[in-house]
Protein backbone atom coordinates (compact mmCIF):
# COMPACT_ATOMS: atom_id res chain seq x y z
CA UNK A 1 0.00 0.00 0.00
CA UNK A 2 0.87 3.77 0.18
CA UNK A 3 0.65 6.20 2.52
CA UNK A 4 0.78 10.26 2.39
CA UNK A 5 1.96 11.99 5.57
CA UNK A 6 1.48 15.45 6.00
CA UNK A 7 2.91 17.71 8.23
CA UNK A 8 3.43 21.79 9.84
CA UNK A 9 0.07 22.91 9.86
CA UNK A 10 -0.84 25.35 12.82
CA UNK A 11 -1.75 28.40 14.44
CA UNK A 12 0.11 31.54 12.62
CA UNK A 13 -1.37 34.90 12.69
CA UNK A 14 -2.42 37.05 9.51
CA UNK A 15 1.06 37.94 7.38
CA UNK A 16 2.73 35.13 8.69
CA UNK A 17 4.24 31.96 7.24
CA UNK A 18 3.80 28.05 7.04
CA UNK A 19 5.34 24.74 5.22
CA UNK A 20 3.40 22.11 4.79
CA UNK A 21 5.39 18.50 4.03
CA UNK A 22 4.02 15.26 2.53
CA UNK A 23 5.96 12.11 2.49
CA UNK A 24 4.69 9.58 0.36
CA UNK A 25 6.16 6.05 1.58
CA UNK A 26 5.01 2.27 0.42
CA UNK A 27 5.03 0.70 -2.66
CA UNK A 28 5.59 3.19 -5.35
CA UNK A 29 7.10 2.60 -8.66
CA UNK A 30 7.43 6.55 -9.31
CA UNK A 31 4.68 9.56 -8.87
CA UNK A 32 3.52 11.82 -11.47
CA UNK A 33 1.44 14.38 -10.32
CA UNK A 34 1.42 16.02 -6.34
CA UNK A 35 -1.05 18.42 -5.68
CA UNK A 36 -2.50 20.41 -2.64
CA UNK A 37 -6.36 20.64 -2.13
CA UNK A 38 -7.79 22.77 1.30
CA UNK A 39 -11.03 22.67 2.59
CA UNK A 40 -12.63 25.21 4.44
CA UNK A 41 -15.42 25.03 6.86
CA UNK A 42 -19.16 24.67 4.80
CA UNK A 43 -16.93 24.41 1.59
CA UNK A 44 -15.77 22.63 -1.46
CA UNK A 45 -12.37 21.37 -1.43
CA UNK A 46 -10.16 23.28 -3.88
CA UNK A 47 -6.92 22.88 -5.59
CA UNK A 48 -4.04 25.29 -3.98
CA UNK A 49 -1.15 24.04 -5.98
CA UNK A 50 0.07 21.18 -8.04
CA UNK A 51 3.48 20.01 -9.28
CA UNK A 52 3.88 17.69 -11.97
CA UNK A 53 6.89 15.24 -12.26
CA UNK A 54 8.79 17.93 -14.17
CA UNK A 55 8.13 20.16 -11.56
CA UNK A 56 5.73 22.20 -13.79
CA UNK A 57 3.93 24.19 -11.30
CA UNK A 58 -0.15 25.10 -11.63
CA UNK A 59 -1.71 27.52 -8.39
CA UNK A 60 -5.19 28.52 -7.61
CA UNK A 61 -5.23 32.38 -8.38
CA UNK A 62 -6.23 33.01 -4.96
CA UNK A 63 -2.68 31.82 -3.78
CA UNK A 64 -0.62 32.78 -6.53
CA UNK A 65 2.60 35.27 -5.45
CA UNK A 66 2.52 33.89 -1.78
CA UNK A 67 2.16 30.01 -2.23
CA UNK A 68 5.27 28.06 -3.57
CA UNK A 69 4.77 24.58 -4.19
CA UNK A 70 8.09 22.23 -4.51
CA UNK A 71 8.91 18.21 -4.42
CA UNK A 72 11.90 16.49 -3.66
CA UNK A 73 11.81 13.50 -6.08
CA UNK A 74 14.22 11.44 -3.78
CA UNK A 75 12.45 11.22 -0.89
CA UNK A 76 9.07 11.16 -2.55
CA UNK A 77 8.02 14.70 -0.82
CA UNK A 78 6.03 17.44 -1.65
CA UNK A 79 6.15 20.81 0.21
CA UNK A 80 3.92 23.99 0.62
CA UNK A 81 5.39 27.34 1.17
CA UNK A 82 2.86 29.41 2.39
CA UNK A 83 3.60 33.05 2.78
CA UNK A 84 1.89 36.02 3.92
CA UNK A 85 -1.62 34.11 5.11
CA UNK A 86 -4.93 35.05 5.55
CA UNK A 87 -7.55 34.13 7.79
CA UNK A 88 -9.26 33.33 4.27
CA UNK A 89 -6.51 30.47 3.68
CA UNK A 90 -7.79 28.55 6.89
CA UNK A 91 -8.84 25.15 6.37
CA UNK A 92 -7.42 21.68 6.84
CA UNK A 93 -4.89 21.26 3.82
CA UNK A 94 -4.98 17.85 2.16
CA UNK A 95 -2.24 16.22 0.36
CA UNK A 96 -2.66 14.47 -3.26
CA UNK A 97 -0.55 12.16 -5.50
CA UNK A 98 -0.74 10.25 -8.90
CA UNK A 99 1.39 7.49 -7.29
CA UNK A 100 2.95 4.69 -10.30
CA UNK A 101 2.62 1.29 -8.87
CA UNK A 102 3.64 -2.44 -10.21
CA UNK A 103 0.53 -4.67 -10.31
CA UNK A 104 1.39 -8.39 -9.75
CA UNK A 105 0.93 -9.15 -13.61
CA UNK A 106 4.21 -6.74 -13.93
CA UNK A 107 2.02 -3.95 -15.57
CA UNK A 108 1.59 -0.66 -14.19
CA UNK A 109 -1.07 1.28 -12.83
CA UNK A 110 -1.34 4.94 -11.55
CA UNK A 111 -3.43 5.04 -8.61
CA UNK A 112 -4.80 8.26 -6.34
CA UNK A 113 -4.02 8.61 -2.98
CA UNK A 114 -4.55 11.27 -0.17
CA UNK A 115 -3.18 12.34 3.37
CA UNK A 116 -5.32 12.89 6.29
CA UNK A 117 -5.12 16.80 5.98
CA UNK A 118 -3.21 19.54 8.30
CA UNK A 119 -5.27 22.00 9.75
CA UNK A 120 -3.75 25.59 9.22
CA UNK A 121 -5.37 28.15 11.20
CA UNK A 122 -4.95 31.95 10.36
CA UNK A 123 -5.93 34.80 12.65
CA UNK A 124 -6.85 37.92 12.01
Amino acid sequence: QVQLVESGGGLVQAGGSLRLSCAASGSIFSINAMDWYRQAPGKQRELVAAITSGSNTNYADSVKGRFTISRDNAKNTVYLQMNSLKPEDTGVYYCHAEVVRTRVDGSKGSYSYWGQGTQVTVSS
